[in-house]
């Protein structure tokens, strides 16, 4: 409480300190257009580019991570943008109140420069605010991409649930503003076309058409568009609402073996066909930014790409937000990386990038490019284009107007109604592979009442692993004090009958497999361990140890149910004869209760896959309508079950 009653003042004497600071520049500098709120937006854009000096513009290109940041460094380089890599936080466990705290501190830093331009904060909300302590972490994208609304059409493919996930964005965007963060990098609208890619949990699905649906999460991130705007302009509406930022532009999903930042080898027309619609579906939506990728396309690097960033995004498609870096992605157009610094700005800028993500080495990268401008290798008009493009961003978003962040919403970090949103996804992403061994003998439901049953396996009791990468810190971590949240034990505790004993083995006993005969089933809870980007890159694919021994050790012996908890498809195959039912869970984020709540019927099972499940890995890549598609469990796929009305 203490620190409540020192926090809402001081967010109080910043917020007075730039309405000031505002009134003061008005008054110094006269009448100016740009700090008219009731001006045009491009005569406010205009207003004050031509007042900028070419050092200011540079800044505004500029942003850096939180860490090391000065009042000095934001002061004399006018730096236009910070962001929080993952784990970056003001404080360990830190609450609402220590992140509107820092990042008022640094917009009160920015607002001192000579025009009083305000920064933009930036963050990776990926599934749900998953930097940060006790907020709600949904589902990843493979999960969502399950999801499927009822519908008549029984055998439609790709027919998913767009209407949820925009829920889940409204509801990101909620914690995230809570946190006075107006700047979110998602959503990823990868088209995974390979598992073994380290990243594949952050695409929705191998089938663009299923991505397209999903881009209705930034419908909920910035708010819906109104009727008739121009399309190609961002559109951000209003504090409750956040910047949303579409990725990696563009075909990162299909590179080479799936082999994260690599090379994608397709026709332009093939490109277009399958990893570019869901870009056209986030410009007519408003998306407000568009990162480059990593990877290239038939070898030419994307942040590099003239053709792709400038000729086909902005002039084709007409976009009019800003293109920018990944993390240190300019770095990475030289091999090795940062090897010619300064030939790495000039193409990436010429190409096309408005923002660069540096994140630290500041002073490099805007000496390299006022070098190139005054030496006239990167005109002015370049310069121009780009801070025109993220000063239309922030005075479209009422960032001019309403710098500073409050608290006014902190109350929804967490909440139970988005907890209780997270718990719905994950129920609905889950897609049941297998009940029963033989036709007419399913498992599931499992009964809620009997004398004894066993919950074994290294995913059944451990937050972390249900959650995955890019959760409070980049990598992701097991354990069960990383945030808040519902295991998938705790979920199973709470659902069966009081009477019901639970008996919990994280590894496999003899004593165990010896009492076979007490248990009436046993749910074994085995998957990945959490990984991010390249980290998780797998050519192999197999369940990691002792998974394999853990399933063939308890299903052996004990009628089973099997929930496997991962970011993509696994080898399977050698284990689905012995199992009774096979659940796949994906990454369900912190509400384990959704997987409790199909197991034990009290919804059914309606998941169906949106990705083709592989019988071995030698058939990849295989996607949906190749010619030698042969699949374990086809594009689609999912059982059904009818909730129970008792248990």
């Amino acid at each position: 409480m203490a620190s409540r009653i020192w926090v809402i003042p001081l967010v109080g004497l910043l917020f007075l300190s730039v309405t000031i600071h505002t009134i003061d520049a008005k008054r110094t500098k006269g009448y100016a257009i740009y700090l008219d709120p009731k001006q045009p937006v491009e005569d406010r854009v205009q207003d004050l580019l031509k007042r900028m000096t070419l050092e200011e513009k540079f800044g505004q290109m500029t942003q850096l991570e939180r860490v090391n940041l000065t009042a000095n460094i934001m002061k004399k380089y006018s730096i236009g943008s910070l962001l929080s890599g993952g784990g970056s936080v003001p404080r360990t466990n830190g609450t609402a109140e220590d992140w509107v705290k820092m990042v008022n501190k640094f917009q009160k830093w920015a607002l001192s420069n000579r025009l009083g331009i305000p920064m933009i904060y930036g963050v990776d909300a990926v599934h749900g605010h998953n930097n940060v302590y006790k907020a709600t972490i949904f589902p990843h994208n493979v999960g969502l991409g399950a999801t499927r609304r009822v519908s008549k059409f029984y055998f439609d493919l790709i027919l998913r649930d767009p209407e949820l996930v925009k829920r889940i964005g409204a509801a990101t965007a909620l914690e995230v503003r809570a946190t006075g963060v107006p700047y979110a990098f998602a959503p990823c609208i990868a088209v995974c076309r390979d598992p073994r890619w380290g990243r594949c949990y952050e695409s929705y699905s191998e089938d663009h058409k299923i991505v397209q649906q999903m881009t209705s999460i930034i419908d909920g991130l910035q708010g819906e568009i109104p009727e008739n705007s121009p399309k190609g302009v961002p559109y951000v509406g209003g504090k409750e609402k956040v910047l949303g930022c579409a990725k990696h532009y563009v075909g990162d999903g299909g590179t080479v073996k799936g082999i994260n930042e690599n090379n994608t080898v397709i026709s332009w027309d093939g490109l277009l066909e399958i990893h570019m619609p869901a870009y056209l579906d986030s410009i007519q939506k408003g998306i407000s930014t568009i990162m480059a990728s990593y990877s290239s396309w038939n070898g030419v690097k994307m942040h590099a790409n003239y053709n792709l960033l400038t000729k086909y995004l902005k002039d084709t498609l007409k976009f009019k937000g800003f293109i920018i870096s990944d993390y240190q992605g300019i770095d990475k157009i030289t091999s090795p990386v940062h090897a010619n610094y300064t030939y790495s700005v000039q193409a990436s800028i010429l190409a096309g990038m408005d923002m660069v993500m540096v994140p630290y080495n500041y002073t490099e990268f805007i000496g390299d490019l006022a070098l190139l401008v005054k030496k006239n290798v990167i005109p002015v008009s370049r310069i121009d284009d780009a801070v025109s493009r993220i000063l239309r961003v922030k005075f479209t978003m009422g960032l001019f107007e309403n710098p500073m962040a409050d608290l006014s919403l902190a109350k929804h970090l967490g909440s139970q109604a988005h907890r209780d949103l997270a718990r719905e996804a994950v129920r609905k992403s889950m897609v049941l592979l297998k009940n029963g061994k033989k036709p007419n003998t399913p498992l599931l439901p499992l009964p809620k009442k009997t004398s004894k049953i066993l919950v074994v396996g290294s995913h059944a009791n451990n937050l972390g692993y249900q959650c995955g990468g890019w959760t409070i810190s980049w990598q992701g971590q097991g354990g069960n004090n990383i945030t808040v949240g519902t295991t998938i034990l705790d979920a199973i505790k709470s659902t069966i009958d009081p009477s019901t004993e639970v008996v919990f083995k994280e590894n496999v006993t003899s004593e165990v497999v010896k009492s076979k005969k007490d248990f009436s089933y046993a749910i074994v809870v085995v998957g990945e361990p959490p990984y991010a980007e390249t980290h998780g890159d797998n050519l192999n694919l197999t369940i990691p140890k002792p998974g394999p021994s853990t399933i063939e050790k308890v299903c052996k012996h004990i009628k089973c149910v099997v929930v496997l908890v991962s970011g993509r498809p696994l080898v399977i195959e050698p284990y689905l004869s012995i199992t009774d039912a096979f659940v796949a869970a994906w990454l369900p984020g912190t509400e384990g209760q959704g997987v409790a709540d199909v197991l034990f019927g009290d919804y059914g099972f309606t998941g169906k896959l949106s990705r083709t499940w592989f019988k071995n890995v030698d058939q990849l890549p295989m996607n949906f309508g190749d010619p030698h598609y042969d699949p374990l469990f086809p594009l689609g796929f999912g059982l059904t079950t009818n909730p129970n009305v008792k248990s």
